[in-house]
């Protein structure tokens, strides 16, 4: 993987970083050169698989793009990028999209299985929504999203063989198709068929056996948990720069180089992920953490460290709940009408940096488009001003004209967090007036799947409910997060002209035909309100004294998307 310059005002910072970092230790020898680096993020790790729903909301992207490596990675402007380590991709010509992979020749897990095109058929299957079984026709896979992949019409492969070819629907060129089979997509198929018990997964999928697809699904679902302390080294192989070497209660999740990768070796033998709910001021104390990846609002080390702020492509928002106690979309705008969104905007949504356009300058006033992009100024001013600041007698009224004395809403999110401990708290406050009652539901085991439970009634997190970073160049995560059927519309929204809108914006090349639909689209989801859209989620990232090449992402994939060039010398 080759490191791309960074152009950007917020990642600059963290570039200006590493380089002066390197200027410092320039004249050192590599004998002072430290073989571990500590690697604190804000969010669980719980999982290998960052496809499911609560994967995909856990910190397995910031964790795993150097261990789970793809076609492509998501570099620090945002953009899915080419890993030419894994092989070449190549578009066929042909009536409709189709895309050739080759994997490398000497492409091979850590275990010494090759790589193979099964890893790519088992990654199409499972994010394709096609697999259905029982009278409602529910997803086998618990996949969090299915964009791009849904669009896919089948993936030519024999099973062993190092090339496949994929071919989409008539009508569906997807846009974003550079991104799919990327860093965390790419699972090992061949660890999926031998605990499922069928010789290789690309058969029964070929040939729609569901009850074998069942038991892959079962695997691909729960299989690759991560237990500190039970971690089962033998299910987690890697076809990247590092592999799984433990899974600590105190020692966190230890990451080694991989001697039977193919690519440039990485700079530093071991890589210690420390998880949300570490001591972080107790690791640098000791000597154990040198990166910290984190929302910002936490507390981080002054001393030693050189710390950047930054917006993200990810939006913070709230997404609510459309059963229950807000099953009425009356209840979603009466808790929207009080929310102080400025206020919140001001206080917490941009510490360190004061962007005059464009991400993290402002309130988010769009779920579709994002706001630093031509389209979002006139499909944002569908919310007309409205739902900026608290507007008592209209949030009433909402309540009132759906015959409600008043509602309880609980919202839940990962803790501690202190910045969204004080989003809550502020809201609450604001919606008092109004017979909305807010209350704190947050715990340190909190997931996305509560609110599909029905254990809370609005999720607080980033783009598509992720705790910790979220987002990207691309819209799909966002927009998909509100398609039905959809693992991570996890508020269970359903609109047939909205999904209608989100399949056709995937495939949309022509500008005016985008604004229209997203302009349309806009407007039905300020009317259903199935999610509150603040502002783009801060980040910080401090980086120790003597640390090399570590570069912010304001994307999904977090600092963690180059860790296998990080250097550190004392």
């Amino acid at each position: 993987m080759n490191v791309p310059v960074v152009r950007s005002r917020a990642t600059a910072a963290a570039v200006a970083a590493g380089v002066a970092a390197g200027a410092l230790v320039g004249c050192s020898s590599t004998d002072d050169q430290v073989p571990s680096i500590g690697y604190a993020i804000d969010n669980a790790l719980t999982t290998y698989n960052a496809q499911t729903v609560d994967g995909a909301a856990s910190g397995a992207r910031q964790a795993f793009p150097r261990v789970q490596t793809g076609f492509s990675y998501l570099g620090p402007e945002g953009e899915a990028l080419s890993d030419n380590d894994i092989g070449g991709v190549a578009v066929v010509p042909a009536d409709v999209l189709t895309v050739s992979y080759t994997i490398a020749p000497q492409a091979t897990y850590s275990d010494g299985v090759p790589m193979t095109c099964d890893d790519l058929v088992l990654t199409w299957a499972a994010n394709s929504g096609r697999f259905v079984a029982g009278e409602n026709d529910l997803p086998l896979f618990d996949s969090a999203s299915s964009a791009g992949y849904s669009d896919i019409d089948r993936v030519d492969c024999v099973s062993g063989s190092k090339e496949a070819t994929v071919v989409f629907r008539a009508g569906r060129s997807y846009e974003g198709w550079r991104s799919l089979f990327g860093a965390t997509e790419l699972l090992p198929a061949h660890v999926v068929a031998r605990v499922a018990d069928v010789p290789n997964v690309v058969d029964p999928i070929q040939t729609g056996d569901l009850a074998a697809v069942g038991r892959i699904a079962d695997f691909w679902n729960v299989g690759w948990t991560l237990t500190p302390g039970q971690v089962d080294t033998t299910l987690l192989p890697s076809n990247g720069p590092y592999k799984v070497d433990s899974y600590g209660e105190d020692g966190g999740l230890v990451l080694v180089a991989n001697d039977k990768w193919w690519g440039v070796p990485p700079e530093t033998e071991r890589i210690v992920v420390y998880p949300k709910g570490t001591d972080v001021q107790a690791q640098v104390d000791a000597g154990d953490l040198e990166v910290i990846d984190h929302g910002a609002g936490g507390t981080m080390p002054s001393d030693g460290f050189e710390r950047t702020d930054y917006p993200s492509h990810g939006v913070e928002q709230l997404t609510l709940a459309t059963s229950g106690m807000l099953a009425p979309a009356a209840a979603r705008r009466a808790l929207a009408l009080c929310v102080p969104r400025a206020q919140l905007f001001e206080e917490v949504g941009h510490p360190g940096f004061d962007e005059p356009a464009g991400i993290g300058s402002g309130l988010v006033d769009s779920r579709l488009v994002q706001s630093n992009t031509l389209l979002y100024g006139p499909v944002a001013a569908t919310a007309d001003g409205r739902y900026r600041e608290p507007d008592t007698g209209a949030s009433t009224a909402e309540l009132n004209g759906a015959n409600l004395d008043g509602i309880t809403v609980r919202i839940g999110y990962l803790a501690p967090d202190p910045r969204r401990s004080e989003i809550v708290a502020d809201i609450a406050a604001a919606c008092a007036p109004s017979g909305v009652v807010v209350e704190d539901a947050s715990s340190p085991e909190f997931g996305p799947g509560a609110l599909r439970a029905g254990a809370v009634d609005a999720v607080l997190g980033s783009t598509a409910s992720a705790t910790g970073p979220a987002g990207a160049v691309s819209d799909e995560a966002a927009r998909y997060s509100l398609r039905s059927g959809v693992g991570s519309n996890i508020g269970g929204y359903v609109n047939g002209r909205v999904d209608a809108i989100i399949d056709r914006l995937a495939v949309e090349t022509d500008d005016a035909s985008a604004l229209s639909l997203a302009t349309e689209g806009e407007r039905i989801l300020w009317n259903d309100m199935p999610s509150l859209p603040l502002f783009n989620q801060p980040r910080s990232l401090a980086a120790a004294e003597g640390m090399s090449n570590v570069v912010a992402n304001p994307t999904i994939a977090g600092v963690g998307w180059n860790m296998d060039r990080w250097i550190l010398h004392r």
